[in-house]
């Protein structure tokens, strides 16, 4: 009886051992999983600020260099030859008013040959010169080119008072090229009106070109002063080539002009005879 007393009191004394080892054991494991819980949230942080490095270490957003740089002098854009022919009686160029004649030039010629009792000719030219540098928030330049030229398209079709509006793609004058006709009359007589806008690379070139028979004499004929038109902008469009080198500043010269019509010259022109 006794021995039998003693070995359960011994076997009490064992099992309340291993209860207690068991108990310490408890929050030794809750402690290893707590450090590894920290552990993994430390590297997190560390992520975190490497990317943030990473972001802040990228390179700052690029856009390509425009092509041309500089324009020509735009009283010197056309021969003496086309001069002679489109303005006969133009004593010179007017330049006109530009606070940076390497972005923005223009200039003017105006010609009226008179016959006396026969009437006269008027004749009136100019031609406008806008390039776009390359900006980083707005874009290449010769995309800003590219819309400006659709604008210009379109605001010379929107012209107040303009007849008969005929608008076409152009060929062989810079990357893109529209005419625009139209008969605009005044109180001296009927104007016939061309208009060609042009770009090469970035750089647009309006060329304005009217003549009206005053006092009597005869309208002159609107497809002549067209084809006019056309061979002195695509004078004016290899002046600004030339001013920029064989090769433009992109490393290669101006691209050949696309024979496929652009969306703008395409459009309908709005009837507002």
């Amino acid at each position: 009886m006794q021995r039998r007393a003693q070995r359960e009191q011994t076997g009490r004394a064992k099992r309340l051992t291993r209860v207690l080892v068991g108990a310490a054991a408890v929050p030794v494991m809750l402690i290893a999983a707590g450090c590894s819980s920290d552990s993994g949230s430390g590297d997190g942080g560390d992520t975190g600020a490497g990317d943030a490095a990473s972001a802040s270490a990228s390179p700052s957003p690029t856009v390509q260099a425009a092509a041309y740089r500089t324009l020509p002098e735009a009283c010197g854009v056309l021969s003496k030859k086309t001069l002679e022919n489109l303005a006969p009686e133009a004593k010179s160029g007017k330049q006109g008013g530009s606070d940076d004649v390497s972005t923005r030039a223009s200039c003017s010629w105006s010609s009226l040959d008179s016959n006396g009792v026969k009437g006269s000719q008027f004749r009136w030219l100019n031609v406008s010169l806008l390039r776009f540098d390359s900006d980083t928030t707005r874009g290449a330049g010769d995309k800003l080119a590219g819309e400006f030229y659709t604008k210009q398209v379109r605001d010379v079709r929107a012209t107040a008072g303009a007849k008969s509006i005929t608008a076409k793609p152009l060929a062989g004058t810079g990357d893109e090229a529209t005419t625009v006709s139209y008969d605009l009359k005044k109180k001296e007589g009927t104007f016939k009106q061309q208009t060609v806008v042009a770009r090469v690379e970035n750089v647009v070139v309006t060329l304005d070109y009217n003549g009206a028979g005053l006092a009597g004499d005869k309208t002159p004929d609107g497809d002549d002063l067209l084809k006019d038109a056309t061979k002195a902008a695509r004078e004016a469009v290899a002046s600004v080539t030339k001013a920029n080198g064989t090769a433009a500043a992109g490393g290669s010269p101006s691209a050949p002009a696309s024979k496929k019509p652009s969306a703008t010259a395409s459009e309908p022109a709005p009837d507002k005879s």
